[in-house]
């Protein structure tokens, strides 16, 4: 787990003063990991610390304005039958709070004099790049602040890119750009964090987007997938992926040469996508392709989408 900056930034623009509670310690069986972190605002909340009563009455204290570390025992104080322990720390940040906070490597706060136990490990994470986990030393606690995010955007608005936002946008990996010809093909209220870009011509759209960025093209038209799949090759891209059937890709393939791309280029976007055992339904597609977006994102290795998508439709 990491401290996710970027969730913190969004909360912190739309809501001006927000509550983080990160799971600072456990023991024994608890509901989540040390790391794991929700925001708070009197409104709503996002992420998850588990535990059912103890997300609930962290959140309640949270808006009351309550800070620091506090401790949990499961079974007695929340009658919880995990039976383990749990330390929260709740801390408020505004903008003036976040920009104590770093950009990069580690997130160490605490109260006095940092013990050695933290500057050591500030030094190992920063000279050798030494993997840091979440924890609390001394009642400092110590977090690695997440890369960047993925730029991931995802092209059209109908079932399929819907059900794909509604897995993905939870996330704390990806920066969702979400696009489509029309304002109207977009639910009334996206999921927070993603990006809405109405654009009557999306393969101009594509040609803005990072180099860096994965896609996934899935709209109404096979003319505008083809469009796209031709600007994304000319743009550059991380991964593109291309919903539809082999028969689809085949023809795809053959006009792709036409317009004068190489079989070599033409090999880098992944057609069908979905995983063929989930079946064809939207939700069993957006399954199979975050499932191999996160397998990716762990290996560091886009061949995972080789040969695993064989879902048809659109």
């Amino acid at each position: 787990m990491s401290f996710d900056r970027a969730a913190l930034v969004e909360a912190v623009a739309r809501h001006g003063r927000v509550a983080r509670v990160v799971v600072a310690e456990t023991g024994g069986s608890a509901p989540r990991e040390t790391g794991a972190a929700m925001l708070v605002w009197p409104e709503g909340q996002s992420g998850t610390i588990g535990g059912g009563t103890l997300e609930f009455e962290a959140a309640r204290a949270a808006r009351d304005g309550a800070t620091g570390l506090s401790r949990h025992a499961l079974g007695p104080d929340l009658g919880q039958c995990c039976g383990g322990r749990v330390t929260l720390l709740t801390e408020a940040f505004d903008a003036a709070a976040l920009a104590e906070v770093p950009e990069t490597g580690l997130y160490a706060r605490g109260i006095g004099a940092e013990p050695l136990a933290v500057t050591r490990a500030k030094t190992a994470a920063r000279n050798s790049g030494a993997d840091v986990t979440p924890r609390l030393i001394e009642g400092w606690m110590i977090e690695p602040v997440a890369p960047p995010r993925q730029p991931l955007w995802i092209w059209g608005a109908g079932h399929v890119g819907r059900a794909i936002v509604n897995i993905t946008a939870p996330l704390p990996d990806y920066a969702i750009t979400w696009a489509d010809t029309d304002r109207a093909r977009f639910p009334e209220t996206p999921p927070q964090g993603t990006l809405i870009v109405p654009a009557a011509d999306l393969p101009r759209l594509a040609s803005h987007a990072p180099g860096d960025a994965a896609h996934l093209i899935l709209t109404y038209s096979h003319e505008i997938d083809l469009a796209l799949c031709d600007a994304l090759l000319r743009r550059g891209f991380a991964f593109a992926g291309l919903i539809g059937s082999d028969t689809k890709w085949a023809r795809f393939r053959s006009r792709l040469r036409g317009f004068g791309h190489s079989d070599a280029e033409i090999q880098r976007i992944c057609c069908p996508i979905g995983q063929k055992s989930l079946g064809k339904h939207p939700q069993a597609i957006a399954l199979g392709v975050a499932a191999q977006l996160l397998e990716s994102g762990k290996t560091g290795n886009t061949a995972v989408w080789d040969n695993h998508f064989s879902a048809s439709g659109a």
